[in-house]
């Protein structure tokens, strides 16, 4: 696998000093960030090929910028293809992350969809969006006028599915199974609302923007917390009942709204973004990130918090790019400027919607998002809840949501 065979250097220890934070702020670097990279991706067994028991099914793994048809514009690339494709075999499934993030906070997800992509002789590939991750920064504009919503949704979505689309055809790529997280779950159905014949199946975790109602959206102050641990079982469908038990806790859990509150609404509104303030820190921006993700991971080992907090500095300290799009996407609270929930009935694929039991998502805007699919004669979708799980339902509780996904991959159509 390109750059990512060798093992990378240890990383450093998540800094708890003034001293440390400037040591790491300094050492932040594009090298650096796929360096971070490297480091979640090479515990993947498939990347080491001598550890491998012969009867595994091979895949050939690579690691790559692919470039666009505009210059300068590039997306990283994880692509995990079968070394022995199949003429009758399913659409590749490309993970796609969530707003800021990147695709190694899928670390925990690849191996089993890689070790499913070569019992069935297709590809997995994972996705930085353009501007996020260690995509191309490139410069986000709006042309819109600030009133003028719906062209201002358009262009912001069309910034990114647009060169998703160009991706594909460079890739050479038919059709697509799409597992987007939390604001990569909303574009990824803007982008099959926009090529649906491009598109095979949806799965969608903890998406954003779907419900129709900004109050019933909680505070992100939600998502600070990990998830506290209970019996429950892992999985369950999304019931009424359960969707209005998660919605009565995240209603007990919203702040009043204060000034810090009126603060961070204002500047939503002016286009800032949470990653641009944490740059605005400078020195002490290894501190916070460091204090978010030991707070946030906790369910992590101690190396894979490393790993982690390394990785979300760098792709977190990188120039500012289409992190600019979330004011024109979503009002403040990540409730969606055009709803998903009154765009999506027009689709026919499958659909499938998870949440975590701790999530701040509102669950009830996937319950109405299958019910307005029904009505308009697509059965094809569902909605899940996963116990033990806050808004990264893949990473709090990876098991299930493995588990999940490989079940609707092969769930027949």
């Amino acid at each position: 696998m390109a750059a990512i065979s060798s093992p990378p250097p240890p990383a450093r220890e998540i800094p708890t000093t003034f001293s440390a934070s400037l040591r790491s702020w300094w050492a932040t670097s594009d090298k650096g960030s796929a360096i971070a990279e490297k480091r979640l991706f090479h515990r993947l067994p498939f990347l080491h090929p001598e550890s491998l028991a012969p009867n595994d099914n091979p895949v050939i793994a690579e690691s790559s910028l692919v470039h666009l048809d505009s210059p300068k514009h590039y997306l990283n690339t994880l692509s995990i293809k079968s070394a022995s494709p199949t003429s009758d075999a399913p659409p590749p499934v490309v993970l796609l992350p969530g707003y800021g993030a990147g695709i190694g906070f899928f670390f925990r997800n690849i191996l089993p969809l890689a070790q499913w992509a070569g019992h069935r002789g297709t590809s997995v590939y994972a996705v930085d969006w353009l501007g996020m991750g260690r995509s191309a920064r490139v410069p986000f504009i709006i042309k819109a006028n600030r009133k003028d919503v719906a062209n201002r949704v358009r262009e912001a979505e069309s910034f990114f599915i647009d060169s998703l689309e160009v991706w594909r055809n460079k890739m050479q790529l038919e059709q697509l199974t799409l597992v987007g997280h939390s604001l990569g779950a909303y574009l990824s159905v803007a982008y099959a609302l926009k090529y649906p014949d491009r598109v095979n199946k949806l799965i969608l975790l903890s998406p954003a923007g779907v419900p129709r109602d900004p109050d019933q959206t909680t505070a992100p102050e939600r998502e600070l917390e990990p998830p506290p641990h209970s019996s429950s079982s892992s999985v369950e469908l999304a019931s009424h009942n359960k969707v209005n038990e998660i919605r009565s806790e995240q209603a007990a859990a919203k702040p009043p709204q204060s000034r810090r509150m009126r603060l961070f609404v204002h500047l939503w509104e002016e286009g800032w973004s949470p990653f641009q303030v944490v740059r605005n820190t400078f020195f002490w921006a290894p501190m916070l990130v460091g204090k978010y993700s030991s707070r946030r991971f906790s369910g992590l080992t101690d190396e894979e918090k490393r790993d982690m907090h390394d990785y979300i500095l760098h792709i977190t300290l990188a120039k500012g790019s289409s992190e600019y799009s979330i004011s024109h996407l979503l009002a403040p609270g990540a409730h969606a400027r055009m709803p998903l929930v009154d765009r999506i009935a027009p689709l026919r694929v499958p659909i499938t919607f998870v949440y975590g039991d701790h999530d701040w998502m509102d669950p009830e805007g996937g319950e109405q998002a299958v019910e307005n699919l029904r009505k308009a004669g697509n059965g094809q979708a569902r909605s899940y809840i996963v116990n033990n799980a806050g808004h990264h339902v893949y990473l709090d509780n990876y098991k299930a949501v493995n588990a999940l996904i490989l079940k609707e991959l092969n769930r027949r159509s």
